[in-house]
């Protein structure tokens, strides 16, 4: 028979290498997905290939039975298995069903108010990243008796980097350290380098870790294979008729009654005890004859596929071999999130797909989902087995899931589980809302996915913006707040767009050697393992390119994500405490753009003290009002992703928070710009700056060493400035006073400017400044004393009447 990995290994040159087992086990397809260009399709998983149900959940019990044999009898019975979202969550029922003894969880995406999270881990290289830990009983992760916590079995499809076991072992071990680990897949195909990085957190924690797989291998892909890929598949929707959404009626299924027993979960959701398994083990023979009688009895059902539901895979498995006990002619699979091309091909692993839309509304929003190998399958029956959370009239429409798998047999039943609903344990717990997951790119902003996540509300829809002098004079006379309304995005002028390209392409390495010296010092000083937490949106592009640098010149992939400080009402609590749920506050390093005269600076620390276990320290890319100890340079130059506003910042608006809007349980709020999609410099600018990291390498290294030496402690000689220039002026208020290249910059494209006092023979730096003042008709005066290369002046005591210090009256921008 032809490999099913022939059609993109003749194309791409992917190979795999290593066991005689695994083209039996694995095939390959294309992803739609930017971050990994193939997809590693298995034959035994019943995800993506219709198979046997004993096939599927002999695979799994086999490697169950491996564990128990690997543990012994002992700590065996004190092991608990956690598999994972989606692809592997009946996978994990089965290794737990192979120990026979062990209580079972997977993770999952869809969040529940009543239960709060006991962990997290991002999946980097997934079309949806964030996995929920949301176990019933708080103390699932504490099983083990008088002896401590037992084994903890992780149980994935494929281990293929080991980063999403990597972040799985480090969130739980700082929450629930344990003495062993055991990581179950199908394959294991990581590289060299990948083991080593398991085999360092097993020596750094002091845990033993053991692996156990059907087969092993790695994965030979070609330098440029996602660039190649990714044209091939859009070669290929270029020639294939692939229309997302056919025409096809209303379907009224045969609806079969399961009788499934009450109080019983549909799955490890939120946990599933080695009594759940004995009463399902018990139940399932009855439930098989009420679907072969409502099929008309085994010789009218015909060649039968059984279809789970994302993440319900393992009830359906179970009921599918039930059938297959009982005679019939069966085969397993499950809809799925990915999406993959389809080719219909022998040599290729996803012949054909059904798309829809999810039926289940989804916690991160609506979207289509597929089924694959359904179509041209030669199945005479296909029976959908959905939650009872899945069971909507979306699942019923017209292009819904029933009517897609209408055109492809001549017979659709549906089968109902019920959802299971936890039961709060303490009496507290319905005080802690599941949070949502970030918010990511291309669905919000226009940055990778793997940038950045946002942890922000999507305000998109709506109307925010006021005239910039009417937000002045609200806010002057006290009648608003500045983050209730976001000013109208500053479209540059051709002029001053080739300026920010001039800016850009002669600070680029300056840039590259802040981002290398801040992110060093933030490895060597605050965590091997941190988690950048950027201020949205000024200190966004600088978190995205600190994360860039670890990956460049350490092969670390370091979570990042952005949120909300509001000047006067503190940082968004709630991303907060997302971040908590997530990970180990002290591994979290926040991150901004530069220090002015460090009003953020206190603004943070103030609303950390609630908050135990994060530190308050900021660092920074350029730290020219000496307001922190962890910073790439103290010079007071043009850093270009202040000339711009959204453009430059992944299309993202500064953050809102109004009450209207924001309510107790909901992250502050954002726009995303799509509309600018045409003037958007967001990933140049990146990479712009990270083309010259290898450049710079040398003198932030030797950056990094005069620092750990240098006396780094904040002395706000910036904050004193500040002040003295606000008596000067007769203003009065230091939150008028805006010090240095980046608040000054800010002053001109959303505040009313006064005017700008700008140091002597400052020269390039202040190129933009010098245009976008005379654009305003807004005075700059030089001065000979300034500690900051420039400051802005915001208008004191602005009315739409006022007029400029040079007598001019004031316009908006």
């Amino acid at each position: 028979m032809v490999w099913t990995g022939t059609w993109v290994s003749d194309r791409l040159g992917i190979e795999l290498a290593g066991d005689d087992e695994l083209r039996g086990l694995l095939g390959l397809a294309l992803r739609r997905n930017p971050k990994r260009a193939h997809l590693l399709v298995s034959g035994v998983l019943g995800k993506h290939v219709p198979q046997l149900p004993s096939v599927v959940h002999g695979h799994g019990v086999t490697l169950g039975r491996r564990v128990r044999a690997l543990l012994g009898p002992e700590e065996a019975a004190r092991a608990v298995v956690l598999g994972y979202a989606e692809t592997a969550t009946a996978l994990g029922h089965a290794v737990a069903d192979g120990l026979e003894t062990a209580p079972y969880l997977h993770s999952t995406r869809r969040p529940v108010a009543s239960v709060p999270s006991a962990g997290g881990f991002e999946e980097s290289h997934s079309h949806a990243t964030s996995h929920l830990l949301l176990p019933e009983d708080p103390a699932f992760f504490d099983r083990g008796g008088e002896a401590g916590r037992g084994p903890l079995v992780l149980v994935d499809d494929e281990f293929s980097t080991g980063n999403t076991v990597l972040n799985t072992l480090r969130d739980l071990h700082a929450r629930h350290p344990r003495d062993h680990y055991v990581i179950v897949a199908l394959v294991d195909m990581r590289a060299p380098e990948d083991a080593g990085r398991l085999a360092a957190f097993a020596e750094e924690t002091g845990a033993r870790v053991d692996v156990v797989a059907h087969a092993r291998g790695t994965v030979r892909l070609p330098e440029d294979v996602l660039a190649r890929g990714l044209r091939l598949v859009e070669e290929q929707d270029g020639r294939t008729a692939d229309p997302l959404v056919p025409c096809a009626p209303a379907v009224a299924p045969v609806r079969l009654e399961l009788g499934w027993p009450a109080g019983l979960p549909d799955g490890g959701r939120h946990g599933f005890t080695p009594d759940h398994r004995a009463r399902l083990r018990e139940a399932l023979p009855a439930m098989a004859a009420r679907i072969v009688d409502g099929l008309g009895g085994p010789g009218q059902a015909g060649r039968v596929l059984v279809l789970g539901f994302e993440e319900l895979m393992y009830a359906p498995l179970v009921l599918a071999r039930a059938l297959e006990e009982a005679g019939l002619d069966v085969r397993f699979s499950t809809t799925t999130r990915s999406p993959v091309l389809a080719v219909d091909d022998p040599g290729y692993a996803i012949r054909t797909r059904l798309a829809f839309p999810a039926h289940d509304d989804p916690a991160d929003g609506p979207g289509e989902r597929y089924a694959y190998n359904v179509a041209g399958g030669g199945f005479d029956t296909v029976l959908a087995v959905v939650d009872s959370a899945a069971d909507t009239p979306a699942l019923h429409a017209p292009g819904g899931l029933l009517a897609q798998l209408a055109t492809a047999a001549p017979r659709v039943a549906l089968a109902v589980v019920p959802a299971h609903t936890p039961v709060p344990r303490t009496p507290d717990r319905q005080e802690s809302p599941v949070l949502p997951a970030p918010l990511r790119g291309p669905d919000f902003s226009s940055y990778e996915p793997d940038d950045v996540g946002w942890l922000l509300q999507d305000l998109s829809a709506v109307r925010l913006e006021a005239p910039v002098e009417e937000r002045e004079e609200a806010v002057q006379r006290g009648g608003a707040h500045y983050a209730e309304s976001l000013p109208v995005e500053y479209q540059p002028t051709e002029e001053y767009q080739e300026l920010y390209r001039d800016a850009l392409a002669g600070s680029a390495a300056r840039i590259a050697r802040a981002v290398g010296t801040v992110t060093e010092l933030v490895l060597a000083e605050r965590s091997p393992r941190p988690v950048l937490v950027s201020l949205a949106r000024a200190g966004t592009p600088v978190g995205v390119l600190m994360r860039r640098w670890a990956r460049h010149r350490h092969g670390t992939e370091l979570p990042h994500y952005a949120v909300s400080i509001v000047r006067g009402r503190g940082i968004d609590a709630n991303a907060l405490r997302w971040l908590a749920a997530h990970h180990d506050p002290a591994d979290v390093v926040f991150v901004d753009g530069w220090t002015g005269k460090g009003a953020i600076t206190r603004e943070l620390a103030d609303a950390l003290a609630g908050f135990p276990g994060f530190d308050p320290e900021i660092a920074v890319l350029a730290d020219p009002g000496s307001c922190v100890r962890t910073y790439g340079t103290r010079e007071d130059f043009l850093i270009p992703s202040a000339c711009l506003n959204s453009t430059v910042s992944g299309l993202i608006s500064r953050t809102v928070l109004r009450d209207d809007l924001v309510g107790p349980h909901d992250y502050h709020g954002a726009k995303f710009y799509r509309e600018l999609s045409g003037s958007d410099v967001s990933r140049d600018f990146v990479v712009a700056v990270e083309d010259r990291f290898d450049e710079v390498a040398d003198a932030v290294d030797q950056q990094v060493k005069e620092a750990a030496s240098a006396d780094r402690a904040p002395t706000w000689e910036g904050w004193a400035a500040v002040e003295r220039i606000s008596e000067e002026q007769g203003i009065h208020d230091v939150n008028l006073v805006k010090p240095g290249v980046g608040e000054t910059t800010r002053v001109l494209l959303r505040r009313v400017p006064w005017k700008i006092l700008a140091r002597r023979g400052a020269g390039a730096d202040l190129a933009h400044i010098r245009l976008l003042a005379e654009q305003r008709g807004v005075p700059v005066e030089e001065r000979d004393d300034l500690p900051y290369t420039c400051v802005g002046l915001i208008h004191p005591r602005y009315t739409r009447g006022a007029t400029g210090a040079d007598g001019k009256a004031v316009g908006s921008a």
